[in-house]
């Protein structure tokens, strides 16, 4: 191996950028393996991005929240685990989970540290010669100054919350949003604070997107409605037919992920939600009453309104790794072996078959890009995924080949089947995508980022 400053390359640390419950997980068990692990999380405290949504319950339980090895590190220090069957939100995932794993691992998590690069020591991506030996290097900036650490293996845990996408139905930002983002949020709204509360309540709100998120919210804003005269929602949906967009409700495998949708069913039974589909919004334009108003790319448009909450999905930042060699599907920008088990416009099945290193390497040794944002622009992410990702990064970087190609996860089923149905595709040409025909378990009465 090639000395930096007197280490062998296997004795450097592997590096985990960002401190959520992915990243956490995976310093846990780069630990337990023996190895070094360094988290580096740009926020100022654990958790950064979960506590910008703490105040949204969970639909999983705690027994699917908490990673093996985290709590076996936490039991060391005699933390007690939470309810196993009890949904928290998540404000209590970062008080009673990740906080206590951050003061654990102790010194072994930075925060105030940015990574703005990676790249093997002394090449560029375009050089071959002496790029096996040489460590990888990441680039991090802190208040302090500029930094630069020699790294053994890099696991990119960062998540997709800083990247959310556009109300653009193009995937750029439409025409005037950038103008009108003062009046256009990009995470699900806490009606029960004061202030934002009086942004919302007695106004006509426009809602995008039909994932859990944009689910989240359709409830939340009903739920207003019912209690504050003259608050409307609008529900845009870029799907043109209903498909499966509640869920399966009560044949979800993950009992609070079909009630979710169960409850946003409810809310546009109720009278509660207008929805508009197959509406994919080309530009934003204000109204001579200076409200809002969307135009499509058929040049439909909605009805004026004072605020609009875009949760259309998440994509990954890839920027900082542009000096690595990375092998991405051209579509999801997730890696190539994983995208098609995960492709939105061939599955909605929710079941995806649990997998690890194999999966997620890249030609870079030692580069591995886990949890939300090894989906690339793939929805429903589920929390228990990262975790098994982690495990088997770590076995493979520990050289223990057999764990890491051995399957230990089943995941659950949403209870719904077929293709996604994200564009508006005739009716004779709907199959049942990665399964059988499409499940009628819920129907269209008049949809998260899953876990984040």
């Amino acid at each position: 191996m090639i000395d930096v400053k007197g280490s062998a390359v296997d004795e450097l640390p592997v590096v985990v950028v960002g401190a959520g419950p992915v990243g956490l997980a995976a310093a846990s068990e780069v630990f337990e393996r023996g190895l070094k692990p360094l988290v580096l999380e740009a926020g100022p405290e654990v958790g950064s991005a979960v506590r910008e949504w703490s105040h949204v319950r969970l639909f999983s339980q705690w027994a699917e929240l908490i990673d093996p090895a985290a709590a076996r590190l936490l039991e060391r220090e005699g933390w007690h685990a939470p309810d196993p069957a009890a949904y928290p939100a998540g404000a209590d995932w970062v008080e009673q989970y990740l906080q206590p794993l951050a003061a654990a691992l102790g010194e072994r998590v930075r925060f105030g540290a940015r990574v703005v690069g990676v790249a093997r020591r002394g090449r560029d991506r375009v050089v071959d010669a002496g790029r096996a030996s040489e460590p990888l290097t990441v680039h991090v900036e802190t208040a302090d100054g500029e930094e630069r650490i020699a790294a053994q293996a890099v696991i990119d845990a960062s998540g997709t919350w800083r990247s959310p996408n556009p109300l653009g139905g193009d995937g750029l930002p439409a025409a005037g949003e950038l103008a009108a983002r003062d009046r256009i949020s990009y995470q699900v709204p806490d009606v029960s604070d004061g202030q934002v509360r009086a942004r919302f309540a007695g106004k006509r709100i426009a809602v995008a997107g039909s994932g859990h998120s944009a689910l989240t919210a359709l409830v939340a804003f009903a739920g207003l409605a019912e209690e504050v005269a003259g608050t409307e929602i609008v529900w845009v949906l870029r799907r043109g037919r209903s498909g499966d967009v509640f869920g399966g409700g009560e044949a979800d495998q993950l009992p609070e992920r079909g009630a979710l949708g169960l409850r946003a069913k409810q809310a546009v039974e109720a009278g509660h939600v207008r929805t508009m589909t197959g509406f994919r919004t080309a530009a934003v334009e204000a109204d001579g009453d200076g409200r809002l108003v969307l135009t499509s790319f058929e040049g439909d448009k909605s009805a004026p309104v004072d605020e609009v909450v875009v949760l259309t999905g998440f994509r990954p930042d890839l920027s900082w790794l542009s000096e690595v060699r990375l092998d991405l599907d051209p579509v999801l920008q997730a890696p190539t072996a994983l995208a098609p088990l995960i492709d939105p416009n061939v599955h909605s099945c929710g079941t995806v078959y649990p997998h690890g290193a194999k999966e997620l390497a890249h030609p870079e040794p030692g580069v591995f890009v886990v949890g939300m944002k090894s989906y690339g622009r793939a929805p429903t992410f589920l929390a228990m995924t990262g975790y098994e990702q982690v495990r088997s990064v770590t076995a493979a970087i520990a050289g223990d080949t057999e764990s890491a190609e051995r399957v230990e996860l089943v995941l659950p089923e949403t209870g719904v089947c077929g293709g996604a149905g994200l564009f508006d595709e005739p009716e004779a040409e709907q199959g049942g995508g990665c399964c059988a025909a499409p499940q009628q378990a819920v129907e269209l009465a008049a949809p998260g980022a899953a876990e984040r």
